[in-house]
């Protein structure tokens, strides 16, 4: 019989193949990659994430941080914070959350009012999380297996959806083809792309992109066909600054 670990690394590398041959055949790999920028050119960019982003699940510093935290760092000075109150969101314009904690109706409302007030933010809300775990479920620091949305998606106009089939998935995401795992669908009245990845939505003077798998930045465990992954969440928090 074969293991659930074997089974999830045969079927990716299946999809990878797919994917490769894919893009050599159509060309879909259009995209560039951004170049990092001088220290002194790094706007700040804030960090909300119940992932193991900045620390290992024990908060040690061995190791310096995931591979997407050293890639965002090339472009940005992050800055984390907790929770998205106004003396954390008053720390910069520009916002990504990743799999987040739930928030108080308080803070969702000053987060609202952060993003109409000319806030960007890009925000990985995954319906069906893979990420592997070694806490138990009910903790309070695991990350939460499903987003933990209390009315904000729907004030925005956005829905999302679980997915119909489980297992890694390749999605165009800003140009790149990305391998995401279990993603979620999203649709409603913000710009929606084809796949239903991701969602574009314009909030008074500010904007926020919904992505709606958080996997696909756990590029470590994901591999080679991961490849493009950090690619477009660059080309993502770019687009946002323009």
């Amino acid at each position: 019989m074969i293991r659930p670990r074997r089974r999830f690394a045969v079927a990716a590398a299946i999809v990878i193949a797919i994917a490769v041959a894919l893009g050599v055949a159509s060309g879909r790999h259009r995209s560039v990659a951004l170049k990092p920028r001088s220290a002194s050119q790094r706007p700040p960019l804030l960090l909300l994430t119940s992932l193991p982003l900045m620390f290992n699940e024990d908060f040690s510093l061995k190791g310096g941080g995931s591979p997407a935290l050293a890639r965002l760092r090339t472009r940005y000075g992050v800055v984390p914070i907790s929770v998205t109150d106004p003396a954390e969101l008053s720390k910069a314009r520009l916002l990504l959350m990743a799999q987040p904690q739930a928030q108080t109706a308080e803070n969702l409302v000053v987060l609202d009012d952060w993003v109409r007030r000319g806030g960007h933010l890009v925000l990985f809300a995954d319906p069906l999380l893979e990420w592997p775990s070694k806490r138990l479920l009910g903790d309070s620091l695991r990350p939460p297996p499903v987003f933990a949305d209390t009315g904000l998606l729907a004030h925005w106009g956005v829905r999302i959806e679980p997915p119909d089939r489980r297992g890694p998935a390749v999605r165009n995401l800003d140009g790149f083809d990305v391998l995401t795992v279990s993603p979620g669908v999203l649709s409603g009245a913000c710009a929606v792309t084809e796949s239903g990845l991701a969602a574009r939505c314009r909030i008074g003077s500010g904007e926020a992109i919904v992505i709606a798998d958080a996997d696909l930045l756990n590029v470590s465990a994901l591999g080679a066909g991961a490849r493009h992954n950090l690619d477009a969440v660059l080309a993502e928090l770019a687009h946002l600054e323009q």
